[in-house]
């Protein structure tokens, strides 16, 4: 098989397990019609700590895993987390949550991935 072929393979079979984990935590925790989308939120906030740890963890202790990264960071975590949902849910929120929601995502998956890696990295040392 080629190797492109295999990557791609594992991109997609990780982003239906992202998917689906993604669409189940939403099915179990909806938000309200006009309420901060605390599940989306969650999703992104947890997924960008989530992306910190593997990459500092990948590049650490298994860096010649070859499809490691894409499997679990570009699929698993890439179809978990859902910031076009989180763009969708600022076009539909009332103006005052829609900016609360709109900084909390931003400034929570940076401040998401910074502590993943940085714990992460604490571990090696």
């Amino acid at each position: 098989m080629d190797s492109a072929f295999r990557i791609l393979a594992a991109v997609s079979a990780g982003g239906v397990l992202g998917a689906l984990a993604r669409y189940g935590l939403g099915v179990a925790w909806p938000h309200p019609p006009h309420g901060f989308p605390w599940a989306t939120w969650t999703i992104n906030v947890s997924g960008s700590f989530l992306i910190g740890v593997l990459m500092t963890a990948v590049a650490r202790w298994r860096p010649n895993q070859r499809y490691l990264r894409p499997f679990l960071g570009i699929g698993v975590l890439g179809g978990f987390t859902t910031f076009s949902t989180s763009i969708v849910d600022v076009q539909h929120a009332p103006p005052a949550i829609a900016l609360l929601y709109l900084f909390a995502t931003l400034i929570g998956a940076l401040l998401a991935v910074w502590l993943g890696s940085t714990v992460t990295g604490l571990g090696s040392r």
